[in-house]
């Protein structure tokens, strides 16, 4: 049987700098195949090109039997193509039924047909064992429904090929065999799936075969059996991947905590924070564990000045009163690196200087005048440092890959020196590689005083990072753990069991 998708020798640049060189890309007829790469290898490439958001330079695409070169992602789904992103690109005030239906609406004598549509809507998302409301704004339900809508809308299209771009970063275990169902029914039915994920394990599970890219270049294809984590990942890489795990790895607690810097006692917001109570020292990188709902961004928010406490004690840097706002946090030191870098972070159509000095600016001013000498030597310090990926300082942010946005926003607090530093999520969405470089990072200056508030979804990435750990649970801090109780087991245990009473636990 002839393939349903070839791209041969796909070359692209941006302003002069090579994003694909001869890259290659195959997909068969009923087929899940993984696309993977660090961040910056070419995948969000590669797929704009073949959905017609970007014109490839040079190279051949055949669909479905036909050489295509399709002129925007409307006509690839025309043509069968439908792709779910990472960020859930959907309507937020209209209706879920509103988002699925989007561009495929029903009609009847010239109306639309709302009872056909609702039913629809429904039927997709019971594939899910999701019932809701689908007449209700889709910004009232959480952001896993929300991804499920994405993912709902795409398979009503009836699409021969469905794109999945890390299609599992805002759902829980439970979910994600729910969407791996859905994913085999698709497969039963002969559709194709390309599926993008920096999770190893979701790809052994659900993944055929595996195309592997490294700086803009195909480098292996395989069959999921037949290649090993280990050799996947340093494919990867280019490099043995134990180098980049424990590059300062000797040093991850080597410098002791020093003084308290933050202290939150009995801290209670809104309906999801209860009695939440965590510290953080100078030197110190604490994790923030729990499952979504726990409360972990809804108290890091009121850390920030985002949003205001309704009860509790929160003392940073020996004021014991909390930031009214977030510029003020900034002024006293903070900075806050939020978990939804596109609504929250990067500002797309600005270039990589300006989203990366957009908090330092008031200090790079003088009577309205901006020190464009030490703007420019602040950006290339932390492009070199962060080994951040861009043609120059000028290139618009959102043509980076998102590994790189990332680093830019990491880049932006780094830059204003701070005492404390909370990062939500800091990893989700980012190979390997550049996970491993961006928590040395932090271990890096932690052990030069930084104070480091950490909160990740990914129980291996807090233990990794953290010398303490806080879990929460329902809106109540449970545990404290510290030591070798410091450990995946402990901390699944507490999530799982704890009370809604701070205990602490430290094994010898």
């Amino acid at each position: 049987m002839p393939l349903l998708l070839t791209m041969q020798r796909i070359d692209k640049r941006f302003a002069g700098v090579p994003a694909l060189r001869s890259a290659s890309l195959e997909v068969e007829h009923g087929e899940v195949h993984a696309l993977i790469g660090q961040n910056g290898a070419g995948k969000s490439t590669m797929i704009k090109i073949l959905t017609g958001y970007y014109a490839k330079d040079a190279g051949e695409i055949v669909f479905d039997g036909k050489p295509v070169e399709f002129s925007s992602p409307q006509d690839a789904q025309k043509s069968g193509i439908s792709t779910i992103y990472q960020e859930i690109n959907l309507v937020p005030y209209r209706s879920v039924t509103e988002n699925i239906c989007l561009g495929r609406e029903r009609r009847r004598f010239g109306l639309l047909n709302w009872p056909a549509m609702h039913a629809e809507a429904e039927e997709l998302l019971a594939r899910f064992n999701i019932r809701i409301d689908v007449r209700q704004p889709l910004m009232t339900y959480p952001t896993a429904v929300q991804q499920m809508v994405a993912i709902a809308r795409a398979i009503g299209f009836d699409a021969k090929l469905v794109i999945m771009d890390e299609p599992t970063s805002s759902l829980d275990d439970k979910e994600v065999e729910v969407l791996f169902g859905v994913i085999r029914q698709l497969k039963a039915a002969g559709v194709s799936i390309i599926f993008v994920s920096h999770k190893l394990d979701e790809l052994y599970a659900v993944c055929d075969r595996v195309t592997i890219m490294r700086d803009g270049r195909t480098i292996r294809v395989s069959r999921m059996d037949d290649i090993s984590k280990l050799d996947l990942v340093t494919a990867m890489l280019g490099r043995e991947l134990s180098r980049v795990l424990h590059e300062d790895g000797d040093s991850q607690r080597a410098s002791g905590p020093r003084d308290p810097l933050l202290t939150v006692e009995h801290l209670a917001v809104g309906r999801k924070v209860h009695d939440v109570t965590f510290d953080v020292r100078e030197g110190e990188i604490v994790g923030l564990a729990g499952l979504l709902g726990s409360g972990r961004t809804e108290s890091a928010r009121v850390v920030f000045g985002a949003d205001r406490p309704e009860g509790g004690k929160i003392q940073f840097h020996n004021v014991p009163k909390p930031a009214a706002e977030p510029a003020e946090a900034i002024l006293a030191g903070m900075g806050f690196l939020s978990e939804d870098r596109k609504l929250e972070g990067i500002i797309p159509d600005m270039s990589v200087r300006e989203n990366l000095t957009l908090a330092i600016m008031p200090q790079l001013a003088k009577n309205g005048v901006v020190d464009e000498a030490r703007s420019r030597e602040i950006v290339d310090r932390f492009i070199e440092r962060l080994g951040i990926r861009c043609a120059s300082p000028e290139q618009r942010i959102r043509e980076l890959s998102g590994g790189n946005q990332q680093k830019v926003l990491l880049a932006r607090w780094l830059c204003m020196n701070p005492r404390l530093l909370i990062l939500d999520e800091p990893t989700r969405g980012i190979d390997v590689g550049a996970k491993a470089e961006i928590l040395s990072l932090v271990r890096e200056l932690a052990g030069q005083g930084l104070g480091v508030l950490i909160i990740s979804s990914e129980l291996e990435e807090v233990v990794e990072a953290a010398s303490r750990i806080f879990v929460l649970r329902d809106g109540n801090t449970v545990a404290q753990l510290s030591g070798d109780a410091v450990n995946e087991q402990d901390v699944m245990a507490a999530m799982a069991h704890g009370h809604n009473e701070l205990r602490e636990t430290v094994h010898d």
